[in-house]
């Protein structure tokens, strides 16, 4: 399941967890962050328990994309013990996504 992301439950859901977490950051608009939602849903499924995945809408949580220098999408960030520790940058195989956390 992918968890809806704000600057509200952010420090619970990605800097408190004590699972790896990755996340999503998007927009509605983005054509490669399209192709890429069906691959980050596909990985929240076959990894719960393990792994959270969480999406942030850019257009929505402009601080938190600004707080991480998000300035290309998608990016997805993998955080460990509450740090960023991986980063992928646009439209990437499943398979790249899996070695980020696994």
């Amino acid at each position: 399941m992918e968890i809806k992301l704000t600057k509200e439950n952010f420090e619970n859901e990605v800097l408190k967890s004590d699972v790896p977490v990755l996340v999503d950051f998007y927009a509605d608009w983005c054509g490669p962050c399209k192709m890429m939602a069906p691959v980050v849903a596909e990985i929240a499924e076959e990894n719960q328990g393990s792994l959270k995945v969480g999406k942030i809408n850019v257009d929505d949580e402009g601080e938190l994309a600004q707080q991480y220098g998000i300035v290309s999408i998608p990016t997805i960030i993998v955080f460990k013990d509450g740090k960023p520790a991986q980063t992928s940058i646009g439209a990437v195989p499943k398979e790249n996504l899996e070695t980020m956390f696994k």
